[in-house]
């Protein structure tokens, strides 16, 4: 299983989340941690970034990057994150 990291900024936006769209990323991190390829995360790189988005749910995204056997969780929250990065 791979090492998680979450960066303060991972953890703010986290934090500023409903409950029930924190219960949908901590379940998408478990996922991620188990099985990266389960078909329901949609996992894909971000154009022109070295970056990663799974679904956590239609509209809640989980950004993160792959460092060998380390996933560092950097973004969290609905859709618009993305053009932070």
């Amino acid at each position: 299983m791979p090492q998680i990291i979450r960066t303060d900024s991972f953890l703010e936006q986290f934090q500023e989340l409903s409950k029930e769209a924190q219960k949908h990323v901590l379940k998408t991190i478990l996922f991620l941690a188990q099985n990266p390829s389960h078909p329901s995360l949609k996992v894909h790189r971000i154009k022109g970034t070295p970056f990663w988005e799974a679904y956590a749910s239609i509209s809640i995204r989980v950004i993160f990057e792959r460092n060998g056997d380390t996933l560092v969780l950097l973004a969290c929250g609905y859709h618009d994150i993305l053009k932070k990065y």
